[in-house]
Formats: C-alpha cells, sequence, structure tokens
C-alpha cells in the first residue's frame, strides 16, 4: 500500500501544480483583457500565432468571450487546486472531481490548441500533467477498491 500512498500523493502535487498554473493564467488574462491588451491575451493562449497578426479591434461580444475563457481557467485551476489537497488526503470523491474538471477543462485545450499546433511551453506540457494525474489516481483508485481499502 505505501507503493499506492506515493502514487497517490504524486497525482495530488500534479493536480496542485496544474491548478496554481491556470489560476494564475486566468487572472493573468483577465488582467489583460480588462486593459486592452487582447492581443496579448489571445498570444499567450495561442503561442505560435504572431503577435503581430493578433493585432486588431475586437468586437465586445469577442472580448467578453475571452475574459469567459479566462474565468473559466481560473475556477478550473481553483477547483482542482483544492481537489488535489483533498486527493493527498485520500479523498475519493476528489479524484474524480479534478479528472473531470481539469481533465475535460484541459481536453478542450488539447483538441483546439495542441492539435493546431498553435501551443507553445507550457501549455502542452500542462495537458501531459493533467493527463497523467488522472492515469495514477484512477488506477489507485481502482486498485484500493475505490479506496475504502487503503490504509
Amino acid at each position: 500500500m505505501k507503493k499506492y500512498a506515493a502514487l497517490l500523493k504524486v497525482s495530488s502535487v500534479l493536480w496542485i501544480i496544474w491548478g496554481i498554473f491556470h489560476v494564475v493564467v486566468g487572472v493573468f488574462l483577465l488582467y489583460l483583457l480588462s486593459n486592452g491588451q487582447t492581443a496579448e491575451a489571445l498570444n499567450g493562449i495561442a503561442g505560435r500565432v504572431s503577435l503581430e497578426s493578433l493585432q486588431m479591434d475586437y468586437p465586445n461580444a469577442a472580448v467578453a468571450t475571452f475574459k469567459q475563457h479566462a474565468f473559466n481557467l481560473g475556477w478550473f485551476g481553483l477547483v482542482t487546486f483544492i481537489a488535489g489537497i483533498f486527493i493527498w488526503r485520500k479523498n475519493a470523491t476528489a479524484i474524480w472531481l479534478a479528472a473531470l474538471v481539469g481533465g475535460f477543462g484541459d481536453f478542450g485545450y488539447f483538441l483546439f490548441i495542441d492539435l493546431a499546433d498553435l501551443a507553445i511551453p507550457p501549455g502542452p506540457q500542462m495537458t501531459w500533467i493533467s493527463g497523467l494525474a488522472i492515469i495514477l489516481s484512477l488506477y489507485i483508485y481502482f486498485k484500493t477498491n475505490k479506496l475504502v481499502d487503503f490504509s
């Protein structure tokens, strides 16, 4: 069981890292968008797109949608950060919460940014972090009878 405990702690730390990163990015993007730096915010997400090509007047509806995206990044991060703390404490519900919120949040990034080859580090690395956290925690969840037999 010590092996499982160590792997669960690794998963917990991965989710905490992922969560902190996404809270910081969400807040920073909201800051940029609120200060009229829409091109810089978009370039922070899709770094392979040149900043010059993103310089334009964006309609208010587009900026509001980008702000909504930034807000979503922040709350995804906060939820997975908190879930990561509870995963450390062997909470089975937190495993599922982090996997669903962080996993689906990152899956959208993977589909539309990573696969379109628009990403720069550390974006793709965050996808690997969330994927590894999901695999580790769900492996332990099922190997330890849903954490019931976990000491």
